[in-house]
C-alpha cells in the first residue's frame, strides 16, 4: 500500500526477516525524518512530493535470490540493457563485480566468492544483515547518520535493499565494484 508510517516500516522489516536491532534503526530514523522538512537544495524547481503517495515497498516476481546473473530472466536483463547498462557484458569484464537491484530485491551478485577469498565481502544488504549481522550493527548509519539530512533519514527508514561492501583494514580489493538499481513499479 501507499504511504509512510510505523506500520508500514515494520512491514518492510517483516518482509525482510531483519532482527529487532534494524528494525529500531528504521524507526528511530522515522522519528527523526518527521521532525525534517524536505530541503529546497539546488532549487531544482521539482512538483511538491507527496510522501504518504508512494509505495515504499516493491518486488520483482522472483522467488529465490540467484547465485549468478546467469540464473536471472532475461527479461530483467534486457531492461538493463535498453538502459545502456549491458550487465551480461559487465559481468564478462575480469575486474568487475556487479550487485543488480531490482524495486526492492537484489537479484544477483557475481564474483562474491572470489571477492571473499581476499577477505572482502560485497553482496545485497539483506544477504549481510543474515551473514554478518555484526558488521551491520556496527557500521550502519557511521557514514551518514539518521539526523544528517531529511532523505538520509528517510532512506534509513524505508531502504528495502542494496549492495554492501566491506573491506577490511589492509586488505585491497581487487575488482571494481558496481551496483545497478532499478525501479518497475510506477508509484515506488
Amino acid at each position: 500500500d501507499k504511504g509512510i508510517n510505523e506500520d508500514v516500516i515494520k512491514l518492510i522489516s517483516n518482509k525482510k526477516k531483519e532482527p529487532d536491532f534494524l528494525l529500531q534503526f528504521r524507526l528511530r530514523a522515522y522519528k527523526e525524518w518527521l521532525k525534517m522538512k524536505e530541503p529546497n537544495w539546488a532549487s531544482l524547481g521539482y512538483p511538491e512530493i507527496n510522501y504518504q503517495d508512494i509505495v515504499y515497498y516493491a518486488s520483482p516476481k522472483q522467488d529465490q535470490k540467484k547465485s549468478s546473473l546467469d540464473e536471472v530472466d532475461p527479461k530483467l536483463l534486457d531492461t538493463f540493457e535498453k538502459l545502456g547498462i549491458p550487465i551480461t557484458e559487465q559481468k564478462r569484464l575480469a575486474n568487475v563485480a556487479v550487485d543488480a537491484v531490482f524495486d526492492s530485491v537484489s537479484i544477483a551478485t557475481t564474483y562474491k566468492e572470489k571477492l571473499a577469498e581476499e577477505g572482502v565481502i560485497f553482496c545485497s544488504i539483506s544477504e549481510a544483515v543474515v551473514t554478518h549481522p555484526d558488521l551491520i550493527k556496527k557500521y550502519l548509519g557511521t557514514v551518514v547518520p539518521i539526523n544528517d539530512n531529511f532523505f538520509a533519514a528517510l532512506n534509513s527508514a524505508v531502504f528495502s535493499d542494496g549492495s554492501f561492501v566491506y573491506i577490511p583494514k589492509g586488505i585491497s580489493c581487487s575488482m571494481d565494484l558496481s551496483s545497478y538499481f532499478r525501479i518497475n513499479s510506477g508509484d515506488t
